[in-house]
């Protein structure tokens, strides 16, 4: 038998003692996916579980009261069985009246036509039960198997979320080895420094150009004027001992 044969067969049992949860037992077992199931599919799972597994105790307990039953009504007819057959001596013997095996033969007789009536229900209770077991496994499979699904997915996760982890780390790595090597030749902060030094240096070299020219008319006055000092000087550079002795002993003109 299909699963799904069977278990249309186990709602329609249940739904036939409780109604629409027979229908919605059905409805879980049937449309529950692990692998596609959210949170809140499996709440319900779990609330459909858990009153499955109060019918299945409430269904324990009625087929124990009716194995019971059948237990003591078997009991009852086994030992009135063995009581007929000395009822029988005491009746011939006349210690017992017939009213009274009468009513005993009654008894017996309703007791032994009861019995299957009994056993059917024992039956019927038991097979309830199985089925409400049947449903409780298969709920407790399917929450076991989306709660592995769950787990797996988790690790999935965790481990995606590790790996992008390293993903940035090696390219954090790899942007910080790149601008090292950028700085050597193409740096923006070298290249801003070097435009500086040579702004700065362009700027002394004009400063340069004009201190040089103020300073050109200073450096013509000194040399005129060393020309006038050393006109108005005799040169003696030149002259000889005899000279100079008759520049030094030559009277001042008046």
């Amino acid at each position: 038998m299909s699963n799904a044969s069977g278990w249309g067969l186990t709602a329609r049992l249940v739904s036939k003692h409780f109604g629409a949860l027979g229908d919605r037992i059905s409805e879980a077992i049937a449309n529950f996916d692990p692998e596609t199931a959210t949170e809140a599919d499996r709440d319900r799972l779990v609330d459909t579980l858990r009153d499955t597994a109060q019918l299945l105790a409430t269904a324990r307990a009625s087929f124990d009261k009716e194995h019971q039953d059948v237990v003591n009504l078997q009991t009852l007819i086994a030992s009135d069985e063995r009581a007929a057959e000395k009822l029988a001596e005491r009746l011939a013997a006349g210690t017992i009246s017939e009213a009274t095996v009468t009513l005993f033969c009654d008894e017996l007789e309703a007791n032994k036509a009861r019995l299957p009536q009994e056993i059917q229900e024992e039956a019927d209770a038991r097979a309830y039960m199985d089925e409400l077991q049947k449903i409780v496994d298969a709920l407790s499979k399917q929450l076991a198997e989306f709660d592995a699904q769950a787990r797996k997915a988790i690790q999935q996760l965790a481990a995606a979320k590790a790996q992008k982890e390293l993903q940035e780390l090696r390219m954090e790595r790899q942007s910080q080895l790149a601008g090292l090597s950028n700085m050597k030749g193409n740096s923006t902060a070298l290249n801003a420094l070097t435009r500086r030094a040579q702004a700065v240096s362009n700027e002394a070299a004009g400063l340069r150009i004009v201190a040089d020219i103020g300073q050109k008319p200073l450096d013509q006055q000194a040399e005129l004027d060393a020309i006038r000092k050393s006109v108005s000087q005799p040169e003696t550079a030149g002259e000889t001992a005899l000279e100079r002795l008759k520049r030094l002993s030559a009277k001042a003109p008046a």
